[in-house]
């Protein structure tokens, strides 16, 4: 029997988790065997590896601990790749050799698979003075623009989708540019972006007071405190970025303060980290440990949790010395400190089969007691393996006993420390767990609300056909277990019906017992005030979060899950999602419409043609396949290349526009060319600039296009005007009409008669 809920869980676990030889045949042939081969990896850096494997293999059995995802399918396979999912690299120097060794420090760690963080205040503004050399300084964000270029690079050569995160202080000079730099659809696309914002600043744009942007001392300008947060707020309001990190509040109850000072997150935010910092994590999973669910009697099985916790402290901690590093640095910065990242996952689904309504009282103090439990239960933990192993290496017991962090913790547990040290620096952090949660049965990710309910999925068989598969959250899926078509109770709720105040309190709650910070995403509804939208902000503030990000659906991003409107009404109907999954290609309709968009460029005897067809799904236009065709033989196979690829990227739905984005980045050696007044780096940046002007054509995203002013009518006036004909085979436009006794393509040329 399949210890999997639904097929997708299974699929995950193949695609992402499973053990495979280098020709794809499958060395885990089950589940279990890839908990075994974790549990065993794990345990032998143990002087008693045997009896710790079994432990090991009992608390990942039935998905109750989730190590992330880099552990689950690296531990054990002997390969080059390291178990930290995320790094925080070193301080950036103010020098030109100094910027490309962090870059290519960077490129290492991207290389086996380490999602970043920089900072970047700590490069001269643009502008400044370059002494020595009779320039100006390009600024912090022409070098982001370059790490930006090297990620691309990375993932171009095989390796996964890259995660980065650049902060920069409020106070840095070139602060504004930075806030805005993402509104360009096509620079900074690697990144995600946050600004450090500091207490004095939160002070001074309560007084609505002057604010000074400062480099090394000097100030460079000053502006109103209240109007640089008004910047702030409304470009995430209007593009989901920058977020924010309340960088001091960080620093204050940092156990570490005594001997680091943070100024940068991993890519997600749920871990601030020092100079070479590693991000180490792993989840409980708290749905799994409720009993008698949907009664009176329901509860979170508290001794369950403390075991399992102690048991996923002591397995986190052997990572730290089981896993590989990219970089001599990033090693020596995770023994020193032995900093792991505790959460969970399933919060919203542990509290629905507890009678609870998210967001609601009942559920604040409820997280509020789990996660001190948790939060006890690991200290102790690594106080205990402190003695059987020894303090980490930089432990100072009364600086470490004065942080903020430790301020609020138990006696007991203050007293163990002081007495026997403790073996971990920092022990808490809750991370985004879509992908795991998934694997796990669908519960709730993190600490999110669920999402929706139930939605629709289509699975591509092996023979080619295509199933679908309803996809239950799962508390949904146990209450029909339990009650079959009785209709959801009232705290059943999900993401579209929570106000944001209700994931603020949340958040809020669970961020007292955490030690680092937390990875949440905070829904607004599109509709909501740019006033309210601020509250949302201070009220993180005041409420004392670490950071804050919100999610806004507009025309801009436009919507990450788009729900059936049954979803959006009341809590206790059947809620659907309509998901379009990226490894589901759509159907092709028997007839398309396009346009097809004439190509000159210099040098060339003949021009190319693209044609772009769109299709509507859910009432928008969207472009489904290209065709680019050329009497230039020269470019033949990559004309065909170009078709197929980016065909089949356009019939995979989502966001397409980065076509687009690294079409325009490449550059030919050999140079480019001036059209129309503006230099074009190659061919192929041309083409994006064809792409990118139809996409904007469509309405499918904003701009005015790479500026080349390529229209279909003047395709029309270059081959003359006539009825509309039949569609050409070779570009697909209906351009195809009778010319000197032959059924000829105006559009490419294609002729029937050779």
């Amino acid at each position: 029997m399949s210890r999997f809920a639904a097929p997708i869980a299974e699929q995950i676990w193949d695609m992402k988790y499973r053990f495979k030889a280098a020709d794809g045949a499958a060395l885990d042939l089950s589940v279990e065997d890839s908990w075994r081969r974790v549990a065993r990896a794990l345990a032998a850096v143990e002087a008693e590896p045997e009896a710790w494997e079994d432990v090991f293999y009992a608390a990942l059995e039935d998905f109750r601990f989730l190590p992330a995802g880099r552990i689950a399918a690296g531990a054990g396979t002997e390969r080059n790749v390291t178990l930290f999912n995320c790094f925080v690299m070193g301080t950036i120097p103010d020098s030109m050799g100094g910027i490309f060794e962090m870059l290519k420090e960077a490129a290492l760690t991207m290389q086996q698979g380490g999602g970043i963080g920089y900072d970047f205040s700590t490069i001269r503004p643009k502008g400044a003075p370059v002494a020595g050399v009779a320039a100006d300084a390009s600024g912090p964000l022409s070098f982001m623009d370059v790490w930006d270029a090297m990620c691309r690079t990375i993932m171009s050569a095989g390796s996964r989708r890259g995660a980065m995160m650049a902060t920069m202080r409020c106070d840095h000079p070139d602060i504004e540019e930075f806030i805005t730099a993402k509104q360009d659809a096509a620079r900074l696309r690697m990144f995600n972006l946050s600004v450090l914002v500091t207490d004095p600043f939160m002070e001074a744009v309560k007084a609505d007071a002057p604010w000074d942007l400062v480099f090394e001392g000097r100030v460079y300008h000053t502006i109103a405190a209240r109007d640089l947060w008004n910047r702030i707020m409304r470009a995430t309001y209007d593009y989901a970025e920058p977020g924010v990190i309340f960088i001091d509040r960080i620093n204050a109850a940092n156990n570490l303060q005594y001997c680091e000072t943070i100024s940068a997150t991993n890519p997600c935010g749920e871990q601030p980290l020092p100079p070479y910092g590693a991000c180490l994590l792993g989840s409980v999973n708290l749905a799994r440990l409720v009993q008698e669910p949907f009664t009176e009697t329901a509860a979170l099985d508290m001794g369950a949790l403390d075991d399992l916790v102690r048991v996923a402290v002591r397995m986190m901690d052997n990572v730290v010395d089981a896993s590989r590093f990219p970089l001599e640095a990033q090693a020596r910065e995770a023994e020193a400190k032995r900093r792991i990242g505790l959460g969970v996952t399933g919060l919203a689904d542990a509290l629905i089969l507890c009678g609870l309504r998210y967001g609601s009282d009942a559920a604040v103090a409820r997280t509020k007691e789990w996660m001190h439990a948790i939060a006890r239960a690991a200290y102790l933990a690594s106080v205990d393996l402190a003695r059987e192993k020894g303090a980490f290496p930089l432990f100072d017991a009364e600086a470490f006993l004065a942080s903020g962090a430790m301020l609020g913790m138990d006696d007991d547990v203050r007293n163990a420390i002081r007495a026997h040290g403790i073996r971990n620096a920092l022990l808490t952090s809750v991370a985004p767990t879509g992908t795991i949660s998934l694997y796990a049965g669908n519960v709730s990710s993190g600490i999110e609300p669920v999402f929706a309910f139930e939605y629709s999925r289509k699975v591509l068989q092996k023979d080619g056909s295509r199933t679908e598969e309803t996809v239950e959250d799962y508390a949904v899926r146990r209450w029909r277990e339990m009650h079959g078509d009785v209709p959801l109770p009232e705290y059943f709720v999900n993401a579209q019906t929570l106000t944001p105040m209700d994931h603020v309190r949340m958040q809020a709650a669970a961020q007292k017992w955490v030690d680092s910070s937390i990875s949440k995403t905070i829904n607004c509804p599109e509709d909501i005030s740019f006033d309210d939208f601020k509250d949302v902000y201070l009220a993180a503030w005041d409420m004392g979060c670490k950071g804050c990000t919100t999610y806004r659906p507009n025309d801009v991003t436009g919507s990450v899950l788009s729900v059936a409107e049954t979803s959006e009404a009341a809590p206790d109907s059947d809620a659907g999602a309509d998901v379009v999954y990226l490894s589901t290609p759509f159907d092709r309709p028997d007839a398309l419409e396009g346009h097809t968009y004439k190509l000159k460029w210099p040098g060339s005897e003949h021009a190319i043609y693209v044609t772009i067809n769109d299709t509507v799904i859910n009432g928008h236009r969207r472009p489904f396949e290209i065709f680019i065709n050329s009497k230039n033989m020269e470019h033949f196979a990559w004309t065909v290349a170009l078709t197929r690829m980016i065909s089949a990227v356009f019939r995979r739905g989502g966001d397409v526009s980065f076509v687009v984005e690294e079409l325009k980045a490449v550059f030919d050696p050999r140079g480019g060319a001036w059209v129309e007044g503006r230099y074009i780096p190659s061919i192929l940046a041309a083409i994006g600039g064809v792409i990118e002007q139809h996409l904007v054509r469509i309405g499918f995203i904003a701009g005015e296009g790479l500026g080349l002013k390529i229209d279909p009518q003047d395709l029309r006036k270059a081959v003359g005007e006539g009825p509309r004909g039949a569609p050409c085979p070779a570009c697909s436009a209906y351009e195809m009409v009778m010319i000197e006794g032959c059924m000829t393509c105006r559009a490419c040329g294609h002729s029937k008669c050779g």
